[in-house]
């Protein structure tokens, strides 16, 4: 059974086992890793689960902010970003284009670490987490059939030689006082295959082959574990992945390092009362939305130099309230605050704030006051029932600085595909050659609201040259 469920827009009736779905989101809800973007500033106050809402009275499910995908018991429950929600539309047709776009989005991801490795997408015709699956036992598989990572740790042994540094409080307890004087207990460093890194890549492989369906998959998996099978079984989190730096003749591993974290990040694979079925790889979409447009602006934009999050800036002066724009971009000589919002906007055509929410605008303006800036952006992305090129500019005036302006200015932005909806593309298409034309309108778009706010650096200089001999 498939239920397909938009962030916080339908609900569908679950007839599996209710009570034991809602357990089971608890029992990750409380196992998350504090690392993961699970973890939100008000998350040891809330004590219930946040991926789904259950309607007890109707035994219905309705999605909150996470998208993703949910295995339990032999139902799939995909959770699929509210943009896309039109209830005129059939969701089962829509879920593979849907999770397409995800991909996309990831690709450009920092905070989250979607690998750059892409291949063909377009014929995969499997859920969201399948094709994550593909990707990852492909790439390993054809990266460890070529060549095998080794890297030197610190081991102690027992030898019958000096080697590195002698243990002496061991020698002496459990070799020399037990006759074993010929023993001798060292700690040195060994290049050796059963190390840190090969122990995450095993350690994922087993969790992926227990939650994977797909038989190609599973094989390719298989494979990795046979390849792996000297290195030790231990247990890893997201943690163990960041500690993992590579010199440059191990850099295509630095892939394989960053799809482990990104499963062990946002993946949950619990032993639930003896049934390895139970599966869920979940992303908070607001952060999803942040980072792709970060990243975006990072490769697409060559002149606009984005700072993501910095934290030196409080609200107040005895720096208890800690102010956080989602970008600080610089753009030549000039900053300017963008700050993304994953709200559906123009939703209402009666709405004259068209969906702007008055607590972003009170944010925008604590932004432009304690940073110093003039002019502000808010990032909104577009959905499936349209894109409004129109921008929108709010003037606030600051009357304690002589009368001061900060504008703030919102935009949609164009991140939707919708010609694939209609199924005219090419499946067999590479995942970025089907976005080709979405990059091209976005990049345009970005320069159109950056790089055209910056002041013309050729007027700049001719001022400054005036200015010397005058």
């Amino acid at each position: 059974m498939v239920t397909n469920l938009y962030e916080y827009q339908n609900k569908k009736e679950f007839t599996g086992t209710y009570q034991g779905l809602e357990e089971f989101l608890d029992d990750i809800w409380r196992k998350r890793e504090k690392v993961s973007y699970y973890t939100d500033e008000d998350s040891e106050k809330i004590e219930v689960q946040q991926f789904l809402q259950f309607i007890h009275k109707s035994k219905e499910i309705k999605s909150n902010k996470y998208v993703g995908v949910i295995h339990f018991e032999g139902s799939k429950i995909n959770l699929l970003p509210k943009i896309f929600f039109d209830p005129s539309r059939d969701a089962d047709k829509d879920v593979h284009v849907i999770q397409n776009h995800i991909l996309w989005w990831l690709s450009y991801c920092r905070k989250i670490k979607f690998p750059n490795y892409q291949t063909s997408l377009g014929s995969t015709k499997s859920d969201f987490f399948e094709i994550l699956i593909y990707l990852f036992a492909k790439y390993t598989n054809e990266l460890l059939s070529n060549s095998v990572y080794q890297q030197y740790e610190e081991v102690s042994n027992e030898l019958s030689f000096i080697k590195g540094r002698l243990n002496t409080n061991e020698y002496i307890s459990e070799n020399l006082s037990k006759g074993r004087w010929h023993k001798l207990n060292c700690t040195y460093d060994s290049f050796v295959f059963d190390n840190s890194f090969n122990r995450i890549i095993k350690y994922v492989t087993t969790m992926l082959y227990n939650a994977t369906k797909s038989p190609d998959n599973k094989k390719n998996l298989r494979e990795i574990l046979f390849i792996l099978d000297e290195v030790s079984d231990v247990k890893v989190s997201a943690n163990d992945c960041l500690s993992i730096q590579f010199n440059p003749l191990f850099g295509e591993f630095e892939t394989v390092r960053d799809y482990c974290y990104l499963f062990l990040n946002n993946s949950i694979s619990l032993d639930y009362k003896n049934d390895l079925k139970l599966f869920a790889f979940l992303l908070p979409m607001e952060y999803v939305f942040e980072d792709f447009i970060f990243g975006f602006i990072e490769k697409e934009i060559a002149d606009v130099k984005p700072l993501s999050q910095i934290r030196t800036t409080y609200l107040d002066q005895n720096e208890s309230f800690l102010l956080k724009p989602d970008l600080f971009l610089k753009i030549g000589e000039k900053n300017v605050i963008a700050d993304t919002k994953y709200k559906i906007i123009y939703k209402d055509i009666k709405d004259s704030k068209n969906g702007i929410s008055q607590s972003d605008l009170y944010q925008m303006v604590a932004y432009g006051i304690r940073f110093k800036v003039d002019e502000i952006k808010l990032f909104y992305p577009d959905t499936i029932n349209g894109y409004q090129e129109e921008e929108n500019e709010i003037i606030i005036k600051d009357e304690l600085a002589n009368g001061s302006e900060i504008s703030i200015k919102t935009y949609q932005l164009p991140i939707i595909n919708r010609q694939i909806f209609a199924n005219t593309t090419d499946e067999n298409l590479e995942l970025k050659n089907i976005f080709i034309d979405t990059k091209i309108k976005l990049k345009n778009r970005l320069e159109e609201i950056l790089v055209l706010t910056a002041p013309k650096k050729k007027l700049r200089l001719k001022y400054e040259y005036k200015q010397l001999y005058n």
